[in-house]
């Protein structure tokens, strides 16, 4: 399935963002906003979101980051790419890396030696907030994409 989605989208990684965008509404079911930046310059952030904490009378919101990489699985994503996320966090803000590979193992152990407030979305969670949805197999994943991301034709 992450081959699926790798190819799919492997012309165009910037579309990749609206799918990540999904997949994180998915993960994190009371998102109640969720942006999606430009392309470029986007300031190290593929997206913006609030994330709605505690019972709708007495909630609070909490901002975060996305940052979003369709790498193919022997690709990993590296320190590079996690310290420019962590370094865009602004006070009480949290991130979300969504890949669908997976952290390079000085990217997860900066994070979680660290203790930074960066939640990891890799390939195997990706696969499962697939499954969670109904998509099992690839055909019904393919027909997902074209239908729900269509991508340009050059």
């Amino acid at each position: 399935m992450l081959a699926i989605l790798h190819k799919y989208f492997e012309s165009d990684p910037y579309a990749f963002e609206a799918c990540a965008a999904h997949l994180v509404r998915i993960c994190l079911p009371d998102t109640v906003e969720l942006d999606l930046t430009r392309p470029y310059r986007d300031g190290g952030r593929d997206g913006i979101g609030k994330l709605r904490i505690g019972r709708p009378e007495s909630s609070v919101l909490v901002d975060f980051a996305i940052e979003a990489k369709c790498y193919g699985t022997n690709n990993s994503v590296r320190v590079r790419e996690v310290s420019r996320l962590i370094s865009r966090l602004r006070h009480r803000q949290f991130g979300v890396i969504i890949t669908t590979s997976w952290l390079h193992n000085q990217a997860y152990k900066e994070i979680v030696e660290d203790g930074h407030p960066v939640m990891i979305l890799a390939g195997k969670d990706i696969v499962e907030l697939l499954r969670e949805t109904g998509l099992q197999d690839s055909t019904a994943l393919q027909n997902w994409l074209e239908t729900s991301f269509p991508l340009n034709e050059p």
